[in-house]
């Protein structure tokens, strides 16, 4: 029984392209040590658990199923992570590259620097670790903010449009227990444009990433 294994997705800038906001450092160990580390990880739990499956023992299979939880959660996060970042110099980081976003943003909060408060609120008030993400509902197509723990991940009909790891190896080495000047530095690399193709395109589309790395 073949296993579906997955490969690290390459940035689809330089390590350094985001800087100041976030260091050439940070982006180095985020990308190469602490994502990889969680595709190994993912790959071994997929492969045990079929092994398991294919030899009928149901217990060593479902034995896996936090292991792929987590690391699966994981990858999922950081390949969506990577793709809803912008270099600030890019006019996909400014707003008006999301124009349809953009208006259905004012149109649930009354205005941009009202969802961005919110937002804040919401990553800053994230006890230990987590993500924060934009997400377009499944069924009414409403934008809502939502916390996940860990490496929980936006899986289960949402579309996530664009979020921010608030793991402290994403911004620990560069702004040490300032989570507040994170956050509002990483508005300025916030990647406009994904998110505009994520909130009008499908579900399957904003994870296509996955599937391009098999």
């Amino acid at each position: 029984m073949s296993v579906a294994t997955y490969s690290l997705p390459p940035l689809p800038y330089a390590y350094d392209a985001l800087e100041p906001s976030i260091s050439k450092q940070i982006m180095e160990l985020h990308h190469q040590k602490h994502h990889q580390t969680y595709i190994i990880n993912l790959n071994k739990a997929l492969e045990a658990s079929t092994k398991a499956s294919s030899e009928g023992r149901l217990q060593d299979a479902a034995a896996q199923l936090s292991a792929i939880r987590f690391n699966g959660g994981g990858h999922i996060n950081h390949s969506l992570f990577w793709e809803g970042l912008a270099p600030s110099s890019s006019p996909d980081s400014k707003l008006d590259a999301a124009p349809k976003l953009a208006a259905a943003i004012k149109n649930t909060w009354g205005s941009f620097d009202k969802f961005k408060e919110v937002f804040g609120t919401a990553l800053l008030g994230i006890q230990g670790s987590g993500w924060g993400w934009l997400v377009k509902e499944a069924v009414t197509g409403q934008l809502r903010i939502v916390t996940l723990a860990n490496q929980e991940a936006v899986v289960v009909g949402d579309t996530p449009l664009f979020g921010v790891d608030m793991w402290e190896h994403a911004y620990y080495l560069q702004y040490l227990n300032g989570k507040a000047a994170y956050v509002e530095n990483i508005w300025k690399v916030i990647n406009w444009k994904t998110a505009e193709t994520r909130y009008i395109g499908s579900r399957d589309d904003a994870f296509k990433v996955l599937k391009a790395h098999m």
